[in-house]
């Protein structure tokens, strides 16, 4: 499948490195999310969930309720977001997450570029994952997703979307592969930590550019951030906590 390099910009809003310091207190209006494209992936305010955007609207998954959309004057802490354009889509069966994200790596126009990518289709298992609200005093994100909600679905209909990072952002943003789930009943949604996709369509892009937009505020700026280990995002994007099902 031939992929595009678009000629638009990845928009990020924040850095990873400042939730794993427990600096989430303001955010990003949705207002101006939505403005800079219209997919990606993102966190909720007070790491009170995820976010996923597709098709220009922003939906909010959290633990106590099912996936809803959120208005303009809303704030997110850490967005990923860009124009997906329209890419040609190739169809996909079979895959795991590795299958996955060994089909993604070998798609890519350069291991130095940004990418977005979105799968629409059925999909025998999706775990996700989203954590609960937090109140001040802000606990850094590693023990707030020690706590993390899981939730199964099986025999599902929805979406993946997210992106694949270079390996020198790592800790500015994600490296490597980054996945939220939507599903088309928008009864599910949120980080993804396993999958098995039956079939669906996948659709790449490839971005030359990163627009970072950092915070503004007193806390963001009188904390000095620093990236130490690696290990502190690799667990938070793969460690288990309480797990639910969505067929309960």
């Amino acid at each position: 499948m031939p992929v595009r390099l678009a000629s638009g910009a990845v928009t990020q809003f924040a850095v990873l490195d400042a939730l794993f310091a427990g600096v989430y207190s303001q955010g990003s209006p949705v207002a101006d999310v939505r403005a800079a494209g219209d997919t990606g992936v993102g966190c909720c305010e007070g790491l009170g969930g995820e976010v996923v955007i597709v098709d220009g609207e922003l939906y909010e998954c959290t633990a106590d309720a099912p996936p809803r959309l959120m208005t303009d004057d809303e704030v997110l802490p850490f967005v990923d977001v860009c124009r997906l354009g329209d890419p040609v889509a190739e169809p996909v069966t079979g895959l795991d997450l590795p299958g996955l994200d060994a089909a993604v790596q070998e798609r890519l126009v350069s291991r130095n570029l940004f990418h977005v990518m979105r799968i629409d289709g059925v999909f025998a298992h999706v775990l996700t994952r989203v954590t609960r609200r937090q109140r001040p005093p802000f606990r850094p994100l590693a023990d707030v997703a020690a706590e993390q909600l899981e939730t199964t679905t099986r025999e599902c209909a929805g979406s993946l979307v997210g992106f694949w990072m270079p390996r020198i952002y790592q800790g500015i943003t994600v490296a490597g592969l980054h996945l939220h789930f939507l599903s088309d009943d928008r009864m599910v949604g949120g980080h993804v930590l396993d999958v098995r996709l039956r079939q669906g369509r996948l659709r790449l892009s490839a971005f030359a550019d990163l627009f970072l937009r950092l915070p503004r505020d007193g806390e963001f700026l009188t904390t000095e951030l620093t990236h130490d280990d690696d290990h502190r995002i690799v667990a938070v994007e793969n460690r288990g906590g309480h797990t639910a099902s969505a067929e309960e």
